[in-house]
């Protein structure tokens, strides 16, 4: 496995190659990283990963100082999962003056959802996806399910801007009692992270109210919120959307949206002072 830190020696490895595959992380990996890692190597000529935490996606209060770095660890787990190229640039190589041109997604898409509760964090992650895009230039790049929404806001972003990319989506890896693996689930107490599961377990029970024939929406979704708030969660939304815009679906529509697998429940809350995100298709 070649590390490399500058853009030219990427270009300049990357050059005798017709498909690079990409995984884009910002490191402190877990199993569901690897999950990616490992559904990428099959579909490219070469696998590249990059470790780059975004300043540009992290709101002033976030956690960008303290967003765990584990190195030596990733790179470990990286080897061992069949990475062949770990691009690792600086903020100085990546951003060498301040980015004054980013990618600006469509407001329909990306101010709802995370982008109402984190303003500008598509914008980040728009500009530095398409940023290492141009660095790597891969054939197919692979992103979690997980980050339900910015999956699709890449994948629409690929698609206007024609790049040559195929996007995947990987199925959301969880724990055995069902939390979603995140990076952030390190900075959960152990009280908290026993507390942790009722989210996905929430988003379960609204997606098996909806296949029940559950019928009005804001009934169940501020039912599944005050349930979340009694066990001490203070939560941002607990949603059911379309699958295919992210829009509130009308009542009259679920029943035929649910027979056609076209809703998904998406939910964000914290608990103590880790805010988690998850989400379930039906």
């Amino acid at each position: 496995m070649k590390i490399i830190k500058t853009i030219a020696e990427l270009r300049s490895h990357l050059a005798v190659f017709k498909r690079p595959a990409f995984v884009p992380t910002m490191g402190n990996l877990h199993a569901g990283h690897l999950a990616l890692v490992r559904q990428a190597k099959p579909l490219g000529d070469v696998l590249a990963v990059s470790i780059f935490v975004n300043r540009l996606q992290f709101l002033p209060h976030e956690d960008f100082d303290t967003y765990p770095r584990t190195w030596e660890a990733d790179c470990q787990a990286l080897e061992a999962a069949g990475c062949d190229v770990v691009f690792a640039p600086s903020e100085q190589e990546l951003y060498p003056e301040p980015q004054g041109f980013k990618i600006h997604p469509p407001t329909e898409l990306a101010d709802l959802l995370e982008g109402h509760f984190r303003p500008g964090f598509f914008v980040g992650v728009c500009t530095v996806v398409m940023k290492l895009f141009a660095c790597v230039q891969p054939g197919v790049a692979v992103f979690g399910q997980k980050d339900y929404q910015q999956l699709m806001v890449i994948r629409r972003m690929v698609q206007q801007f024609a790049l040559p990319i195929d996007v995947q989506g990987a199925p959301t890896l969880r724990a055995a009692d069902g939390l979603a693996l995140s990076s952030r689930n390190n900075y959960l107490s152990p009280a908290d992270r026993g507390e942790a599961v009722h989210l996905s377990k929430s988003l379960q029970a609204m997606a098996q109210a909806l296949r029940d024939g559950a019928s009005d929406i804001t009934a169940l979704e501020q039912q599944a919120q005050h349930d979340l708030t009694e066990r001490g969660w203070q939560p941002d939304y607990l949603t059911v959307r379309r699958r295919h815009d992210l829009q509130s679906p009308a009542n009259s529509d679920l029943a035929n949206l649910v027979q056609n697998n076209g809703l998904v429940v998406l939910g964000a809350a914290r608990i103590g002072n880790t805010r988690l995100i998850d989400n379930l298709e039906v």
